[in-house]
């Protein structure tokens, strides 16, 4: 575990804000010099800290109005293996996550389609044919809003 000491916290809060934000940028408005924020950004992405930038599409402009969370319990454990079943279902274009998770569900997929029909469609014609699959419940998101993770 890396120390963080309150500058490293508000280059973490401002890139978790902005991950455009260039070094030059984000030094100016915490009173640093571009080159010391650059080496701290290094440093934070070295340890690990910062795993990478995202590019955060609006799925709802570009045409899909539905976002569902869908979990599903695999058939048959220990006669599918885990990899086959994520990979199988990463390369439906449609789900943007696939997590292993505990619980009553084995994964849990966030699906976007263009609407509800669309939806039934990529569930019935690929999520449930997939290797494994068994029981699925479906969430349908009404709202999202993005809050920053726990810093510190």
């Amino acid at each position: 575990m890396t120390d963080l000491d309150e500058l490293d916290r508000k280059i973490l809060r401002a890139l978790a804000q902005d991950a455009s934000l260039s070094a030059g940028a984000l030094g100016r408005n915490l009173g640093l010099s571009q080159p010391a924020t650059w080496r701290r950004i290094r440093r934070l992405e070295t340890s690990g800290i910062i795993k990478g930038r995202r590019l955060r599409l609006n799925a709802e402009a570009l045409g899909f109005g539905v976002t569902v969370f869908l979990g599903v319990k695999l058939a048959r454990k220990g006669q599918i293996s885990l990899e086959d079943f994520e990979r199988a279902v990463s390369a439906i274009p449609e789900v943007q996550t696939v997590e292993h998770v505990l619980g009553l569900y084995d994964y849990r997929l966030r699906v976007v389609a263009r609407d509800l029909s669309d939806f039934e469609r990529v569930l019935r014609r690929r999520i449930m044919t997939l290797p494994g699959a068994g029981d699925v419940e479906a969430n349908v998101l009404l709202s999202e809003e993005r809050l920053p993770g726990p810093i510190g």
